[in-house]
């Protein structure tokens, strides 16, 4: 009995042992994948960024008693207020105060600026919850200046949304009063008062 325990144990060793020798293969994936999604993706992002670009510019061709006008990074614009007399506009690390609203597409107001409230942002630097379009939009105003901006939803809240507020997908106007800039340079923490 103790050679048959003897020769079990020694048989189980050597199982053991030449499992943890044996090569593991790596296990494929049960489904493969290809790039499909992908492109469904982005193909559907253009199908929605033209029809968005063709309603704003319809918007626009209604709209005779403005002139707007288009940036290249794909939004477009027009005064409701305009300073002639300033050429300063908003650079790099500089410190704004402004205004905004923002509406649908047609005009119908979403958050006005009173719920909004004054805003300061410090140009390309701060972490604060800006849409994009907002973020670029500043940096084209003149003190004292009012515009209206068109943005496509890629611009503005995207596929996401914002709260209960702005569904996905949804482009938005937004009008913004540029009330001061302040160009001094920030104080760093290393710098005294």
């Amino acid at each position: 009995m103790i050679r048959y325990s003897y020769f079990l144990g020694l048989f189980c060793s050597f199982a053991i042992l030449a499992s943890c020798i044996q090569q593991t293969e790596p296990r494929r994936p049960v489904e493969q994948k290809s790039g499909s999604f992908l492109k469904e993706s982005i193909e559907k992002n253009r199908a929605l960024n033209k029809e968005e670009e063709a309603f704003i510019k319809e918007i626009i061709k209604n709209d005779s008693l403005n002139e707007y006008y288009q940036t290249k990074s794909g939004f477009w614009y027009t005064y409701v207020t305009k300073n002639s007399e300033s050429s300063e506009v908003p650079e790099y690390s500089d410190r704004v105060s402004f205004e905004y609203s923002l509406s649908d597409i047609l005009g119908n107001e979403i958050l006005s600026k009173e719920a909004i409230g004054k805003q300061v942002y410090l140009v390309d630097q701060s972490n604060q919850d800006l849409i994009s379009g907002i973020r670029e939009g500043l940096k084209l105003m003149h003190v004292g200046e009012t515009v209206k901006f068109l943005f496509p939803s890629y611009k503005a809240y995207g596929y996401y949304g914002y709260e209960n507020y702005i569904g996905p997908n949804t482009p938005l106007q937004c009008i913004i009063t540029l009330n001061s800039i302040d160009k001094s340079k920030p104080k760093t923490d290393y710098e005294e008062n």
